[in-house]
């Protein structure tokens, strides 16, 4: 699957626009250029799917479609859609994304677009619908949602939220008009993603995707396909996704998403999977899997609990899972995310299957001088990383460390600090990754920026202002392109 390449980590979000949140729009091409100019074969994303409470890509409304406030409202504008003074309350620069503002006035906009595009988009729209069965409970959820005033599937009238049949046809009667507005969102963001893509590859650009193992409890899967997940008698969601306590926390983490029905799954010859994973390699080239271990087993915790003490460990399928999709998909390029405490059985399905997985420089530095995440111990099949979306910037940790630990980081990777900058320390650092056995190194932009810590994507496990951070335009210097592309070079990773 891999040769030996590099690319850079950078959400879409962080991308520099006119409207308030990076988009698939003029920015995107320029970074796409910026890519291939700095000697980099690959563009890894966060997750693409419409955030819901929280700002997470994480927890989505939806498994398969993609987030509105990425589609590119210049382009509709050029269209003839859109005029200035119709986006104009969304012309707040390349500060930090402010979702608040998003939500408050991206769908406003994005519905004049509808109304003035919708005879031109009719044909369109009844392609993409015949082709995305998924759209339509996708649809009707939104607009649901919105009847609901936001709140959560579970908290509708009973009628819609059980989905009784006379229900459903009542309000996609009621609704129909709203439906058709959200698939006309997805028509469109599918549509502005594949001419982003295919760009990408003209210019020797691959895309790495990433995909959430659960469902959010408040999505259309878990509204809509509810046999998919651990239910009880009434149709309630019994068990919830999370981890146990370690030495870190005491009461583990409570995550709250529904976890699968395996049994069901199995039944239905992993049907659902499936589609995701078909849907997933045809927006992306390579798909990295979040929580990989889930695949193998996973903590499930009683619907209501406080916290994850009460949870236990049960099985999961992914080995079949996986064969079923190799059968009917094909090669699967899939990097596993193997972070935190892996067991053999975990270990022993990623290389069953040939799947690489994840080294992340930042958790290298416990004492062992075995540690897997040492660049010198990285196995050949593997992505390394300075640190993921779930990091601190590359600086930030470093700053953060004390003295002892600092030195000691030093001492192992042979760095000298006296000779060095403060910002060619941490371009040291990112060469120890390049350089290591992994076939492919993966960095975050802002490593390569020199960014501290208010340049972090996400802080787990704290609820507000992540997903923010954004590059500003000026960042993108030929110096840096200049400096990328003989790191890279230096490393022996092949250039584009």
């Amino acid at each position: 699957m891999l040769d030996r390449s590099s690319g850079i980590l950078m959400p879409v979000s962080s991308l520099p626009s006119k409207y308030g949140i990076g988009t698939f729009g003029r920015e995107a091409y320029n970074f796409i250029d910026f890519l291939h100019e700095a000697g980099q074969k690959y563009w890894q994303m966060l997750p693409l799917g419409p955030v819901s409470y929280g700002d997470s890509p994480y927890s989505p409304f939806s498994a398969f479609a993609g987030n509105p406030c990425y589609i590119d409202l210049e382009s509709l504008i050029e269209e003839g859609f859109l005029s200035l003074d119709d986006c104009e309350a969304l012309n707040i620069g390349d500060e930090y994304v402010d979702y608040e503002k998003q939500f408050d006035f991206r769908y406003e906009i994005l519905h004049k677009a509808f109304l003035n595009c919708k005879s031109e988009y009719s044909d369109k729209i009844n392609i993409f619908r015949a082709n995305n069965q998924w759209v339509e409970d996708y649809g009707l959820f939104m607009a649901l949602k919105y009847h609901f005033s936001q709140l959560p599937w579970f908290e509708w009238d009973v009628e819609i939220s059980n989905r009784n049949e006379p229900a459903l046809g009542k309000y996609k009667a009621r609704f129909k008009g709203e439906v058709q507005f959200w698939i006309f969102l997805q028509c469109v963001f599918f549509e502005q993603y594949g001419k982003l893509k295919d760009y990408a590859h003209k210019r020797g650009i691959s895309i790495i995707g990433d995909i959430p193992i659960y469902a959010a409890k408040d999505s259309v899967e878990a509204w809509a396909e509810r046999k998919l997940f651990q239910v009880d008698e009434n149709m309630h969601i019994s068990m919830e996704a999370g981890v146990p306590p370690d030495l870190f926390s005491d009461a583990g983490q409570l995550w709250g998403n529904p976890v699968y029905n395996w049994g069901y799954l199995k039944e239905t010859s992993y049907e659902w999977w499936i589609k995701r994973l078909k849907l997933s390699f045809g927006i992306y080239d390579i798909v990295r899997i979040d929580h990989f271990r889930g695949l193998d087993e996973f903590w499930a915790v009683p619907a209501g609990s406080e916290n994850a003490v009460a949870g236990k460990w049960m099985p999961a399928y992914g080995k079949e899972l996986f064969e079923q999709a190799i059968k009917k998909l094909g090669k699967l390029n899939i990097i596993a995310e193997d972070l935190g405490i892996i067991t053999d059985s975990v270990i022993k399905l990623k290389n069953e299957l040939g799947f690489p997985g994840m080294k992340v420089l930042q958790f290298a530095f416990d004492g062992n001088p075995l540690n897997p995440y040492l660049p010198e111990s990285h196995e050949e099949n593997s992505v390394a990383y300075t640190g993921t979306h779930d990091n601190d910037t590359i600086k930030g940790w470093l700053e953060k460390l004390n003295n002892e630990a600092r030195n000691y980081v030093f001492n192992v990777l042979e760095i000298n600090p006296e000779k060095y900058t403060d910002n060619d320390i941490i371009y040291a650092l990112i060469s120890k990754v390049l350089s290591s056995n992994s076939k492919l190194a993966v960095i975050p932009l802002q490593d390569y920026l020199c960014l501290g810590s208010q340049a972090r994507i996400n802080t787990p496990s704290t609820p507000e202002g992540n997903w923010t951070w954004r590059v500003k335009k000026e960042m993108f210097t030929d110096k840096l392109i200049t400096k990328i592309r003989e790191m890279t070079a230096k490393s022996s990773r092949i250039l584009p």
